[in-house]
């Protein structure tokens, strides 16, 4: 497995551990000029659940993938925070905030990939 799946693998992982729902992988690698190769979008319930998965992420991408995210924004309200690992383009939202940016449909002409909540 590449470095980029590992590391797609490693941010799912952390998104469940926090019971994070609705997990979307956008694979953009067949588009021009985007800003990343891929968008991981999920979301919590709450801000503090947003914080918590968002923590989670770190933890489990720095021990099984020896990545750390370049930039980390919107923690101070947890409605959307992205988290930015070059390659790969976290989102956590809450879902309000998600299903008012839409970014599934803003990125229809990717590669869409639902992974299915844990119970």
């Amino acid at each position: 497995m590449n470095n980029t799946k590992v590391l797609i693998e490693k941010i799912k992982e952390g998104i469940q551990e926090k019971k994070g729902k609705n997990i979307i992988i956008a694979d953009l690698t067949s588009i021009e000029d985007t800003i990343c190769k891929y968008f991981v979008i999920c979301q919590g319930n709450s801000p503090s659940q947003v914080s918590a998965i968002v923590d989670s992420i770190r933890e489990f991408t720095r021990k099984g993938a020896d990545s750390k995210p370049f930039a980390i924004d919107g923690l101070r309200n947890a409605e959307w925070v992205a988290m930015d690992y070059s390659d790969v383009l976290v989102h956590v939202f809450l879902p309000e905030t998600r299903d008012f940016y839409n970014l599934e449909h803003l990125w229809a002409d990717a590669k869409l990939t639902q992974i299915p909540d844990l119970d």
